[in-house]
């Protein structure tokens, strides 16, 4: 927290120094325009030579305003994010609200675990981890939240998140840049769009007139300003009417090239900067490298292609003015030279451009991970092993207040799947998210909320909260059916790690139980490492058939002073204390 407090205290001077700085540009700015038109008027009025060489410098003056006026923009921009930057970290940590987007969109509600661990949404594992501002970060990060990588992928990973969480300047300053971008799934998609669809190049004929028709136009135009003879003058304007009929050849061709391509340049430019920042920056983990590498195509770095893009779209958009469109396609065929350029790019460039951009989310998505670490020091990387081995040691839930969350340690060797019992609101339901949620965490390279950890990634199946599916016409008992339909058919094909919540609500109790009691055996059977969270003491009683793979764990409440006390501590055995009927005498339901 103090760190943010006393960065944002240094980018807010910066930001005023800045400001300063702006205005006083802008008010230059203004003054040039008033002075340039001014000795345009005296010019006009006693044609002094004075006055429009007077003219002349006050233009270049202001077009050389207008450039520092940019990077002074460009400048406030990103001072402006990096303190929003350290604002939303100190709102965040100081557990005011979560100013972060939740990735609501990115739900599915048929994955094994993306709903019932509430890994999108509001106050989810999505929100609280996402430090993404681009379109393809946010996207790559929802996918890393739900698959399991390779464990030397999540090597790789520890690595590069523990490099990244050292680089605080640099990981703030890149994520001011995404910021900036204003980019969205909009601008990213008409981009892909446009590099892999087909555009046919310009026939030879069309290359040919497009350099001889302005040369030609060049060479009239010298003759006439040479002789004055109008024969050159009528001869320029049928070139310059010829042109723009090429050029209305072309023109539907130009269309489809830049459908839907409104400002895109701006996005290209962006994502330029955002590789610069990568290109120019010096890695020591495997990984981080190995993404660096990706962006040196044909000797040059990727940041310089996509500003050669950026530069022929931001061109393109002149076919937009109706008066620089005929003014420089009438005399140079202006528009049809770019697009023969964009299309030449696309030629050399598309099979590369998807590829830039995964790098960029892929850095989004460990510089949000390194956030992660960095604000959870105490947070551990798992040792990872490929004997099925798990077992965490104070292990709590990540999202909850780290002064008031209490964790447990628990093992799954030599017994593999664990029957919880207790009452309710004793923990049980959070301790199985904190298992499940610690497990994803541990399956995508970032560390988990425990002091110790020693994990066997595996993928992850849980059925702990469903809804009904009205629009399927599904009852929550059938939804809940099709769930551990769906996780059995998962342990036909890898052992996993399940999650199972009071399963079969929907039936009378001897069903529930003799159903509850067949679920665990076939879990079991497949392999499956995990726990089984029941209020039913004869679902325990299954351990004694299974010895060697199941063991009863329990969490215990207490009545003090007349009150109920949970302490939320993960005890072996059978929970023996009942907290329902205390409850409903004390508040009078019985």
């Amino acid at each position: 927290m103090e760190v943010y407090k006393a960065k944002k205290e240094v980018f807010l001077t910066a930001l005023n120094k800045i400001n300063k700085k702006y205005n006083s540009i802008s008010f230059l700015r203004l003054l040039t325009i008033v002075f340039f038109l001014v000795s345009i008027y005296y010019y006009i009025k006693t044609s002094g030579i004075l006055f429009i060489v007077s003219s002349v410098f006050l233009f270049t003056l202001f077009v050389v305003l207008m450039r520092i006026h940019s990077k002074v923009l460009f400048q406030k921009q990103i001072k402006q994010a990096l303190l929003e930057i350290n604002e939303n970290e100190m709102v965040y940590l100081g557990r005011n609200k979560i100013p972060f987007e939740n990735g609501q969109e990115f739900n599915d509600f048929h994955h094994p675990y993306a709903y019932d661990l509430d890994i999108f949404g509001e106050h989810s594992l999505f929100q609280n981890l996402n430090r993404t501002a681009t379109f393809i970060g946010k996207k790559t990060l929802a996918k890393q939240l739900l698959t399991l990588s390779p464990n030397d992928e999540i090597i790789r990973n520890h690595q590069a998140v523990k490099e990244l969480s050292e680089k605080l300047d640099w990981r703030q300053e890149f994520l001011a840049f995404a910021k900036i971008s204003n980019d969205n799934q909009s601008s990213y998609d008409t981009l892909l769009k446009w590099s892999t669809f087909n555009s046919t190049p310009i026939s030879k004929t069309g290359v040919f007139i497009s350099y001889c028709s302005p040369i030609l136009f060049l060479g009239v135009l010298i003759a006439y300003l040479v002789t004055s003879n109008t024969l050159f003058a009528s001869i320029l304007s049928y070139l310059f009417v010829f042109n723009l009929i090429v050029l209305g050849r072309f023109m539907k061709r130009i269309q489809i090239e830049i459908a839907n391509s409104s400002n895109i340049d701006k996005s290209i430019h962006q994502y330029g900067l955002l590789l610069e920042k990568i290109e120019e920056e010096s890695f020591q983990s495997e990984k981080l490298i190995d993404l660096q590498q990706k962006l040196t195509f044909k000797k040059e770095n990727a940041s310089i292609h996509l500003k050669q893009l950026a530069g022929l779209f931001s061109k393109m958009d002149s076919i937009g003015n109706f008066v620089t469109a005929i003014v420089f396609n009438g005399t140079f065929l202006f528009n049809l030279h770019v697009l023969k350029s964009l299309i030449q790019w696309k030629k050399e460039h598309a099979e590369a451009l998807e590829d830039w951009l995964e790098v960029i989310g892929e850095f989004e998505v460990l510089n949000s991970l390194a956030n992660f670490a960095y604000n959870n020091p105490k947070f551990v990387y798992p040792t990872l092993n490929t004997d099925f081995e798990i077992d965490f040691s104070n292990l709590s839930h990540p999202l909850l207040n780290e002064k008031t969350r209490v964790g447990n340690t628990v093992s799954f060797h030599p017994e593999s799947f664990m029957i919880l019992t207790g009452s309710n609101m004793s923990g049980k339901s959070t301790f199985l998210r904190s298992l499940g949620i610690n497990m994803v965490l541990s399956g995508m390279g970032s560390p988990v909320c425990a002091s110790q950890a020693n994990v066997h990634p595996l993928s992850v199946l849980v059925s702990m909260r469903l809804s009904d599916s009205l629009s399927d016409s599904e009852s929550y008992f059938f939804a809940e059916i099709k769930r551990l339909k769906q996780i059995m058919d998962e342990l036909e094909n890898r052992p996993a790690f399940v999650l199972l919540d009071e399963i079969l609500r929907g039936t009378n109790s001897d069903d529930k139980r003799n159903g509850t009691i067949e679920v665990v055996k076939k879990v079991i059977g497949k392999r499956a490492i995990g726990a089984i969270a029941t209020h039913d003491i004869e679902v325990c009683l299954t351990t004694n058939e299974y010895p060697n793979i199941l063991t009863n764990k329990c969490f215990e409440v207490e009545i003090i002073n007349n009150d109920l006390h949970f302490d939320y501590k993960l005890r072996d055995g059978i929970c023996k204390n009942r907290s329902a009927t205390f409850l409903m005498k004390k508040m009078g339901v019985i």
